[in-house]
């Protein structure tokens, strides 16, 4: 079900427990039950519901301001939702805020970075942006101090390597003086960062302004929106 897209893996448990999850028309309540991969899996109405009730969230993270992983003194990137700093759909805008412990960091963003980040209810997006094997785009603009050269932007876009890994191919532009703009389709810890020191440069600022077909625009920092309807990464 996460495979096709359906769910993801956790909420397709609880779902099959419900007996809310068709297997060729039939209801399954039953863990583990093995099925023809040719067969026809959907969900049931109730299901679908309740999918659609989940909210994703788009989040100007500041610089400053942790993703997901606590650290003493500084705030956490759901506190800025409990704040209502909010700058989306003016029919959405009495909607009380999605509680912070319902949703989940798809994709972080380092502490000294800034730019889109996405917190979700819904694991199928979670899994779409941060499992292994997507391929997404995500692009930064990034500001660096050294000198910008033909050879070292050709080094950054293929043949560096991160703890004993290649990177995989990367689409890296000068956009102006001391200004970069990368797009991955792979998210190591700290990468561009660190990706920059081996080519003797030193990341200065890093925004993050595009995931898949979903861009920042004009979305002010500490600020969010909901993802819309018809949205999609």
């Amino acid at each position: 079900m996460a495979e096709r897209g359906l769910c993801s893996r956790r909420e397709a448990d609880r779902l099959i427990e419900q007996g809310l999850v068709l297997v060729n028309g039939e209801s399954i309540d039953q863990l583990g039950v093995r099925v023809d991969p040719a067969s026809s899996i959907c969900l049931a109405p109730a299901a679908v519901l309740q999918r659609q009730a989940l909210v994703t969230v788009l989040l100007n993270k500041p610089p400053g301001i942790v993703s997901n992983l606590p650290e003493q003194g500084y705030a956490e990137a759901t506190s800025l939702i409990q704040q209502r700093t909010y700058a989306g759909n003016k029919n959405q805008a009495a909607t009380p805020a999605p509680a912070a412990g319902s949703l989940h960091v798809a994709g972080r963003l380092d502490i000294d970075s800034s730019g889109l980040l996405v917190l979700t209810q819904d694991g199928s997006i979670a899994r779409e942006l941060i499992s292994p094997d997507s391929v997404i785009e995500k692009e930064y603009r990034v500001r660096v101090a050294g000198d910008i050269t033909p050879k070292r932007i050709q080094q950054l876009r293929h043949g560096l390597e991160l703890d004993g890994r290649l990177l995989c191919p990367a689409t890296v532009n000068q956009s102006g003086p001391e200004r970069l703009v990368f797009v991955l389709t792979e998210g190591r810890k700290r990468q561009i960062r660190r990706m920059c020191e081996l080519v003797e440069l030193k990341v200065l600022t890093l925004v993050r302004t595009r995931i898949g077909k979903v861009h920042l625009g004009r979305l002010a920092r500490g600020q969010w929106r909901y993802l819309g309807p018809g949205e999609t990464f």
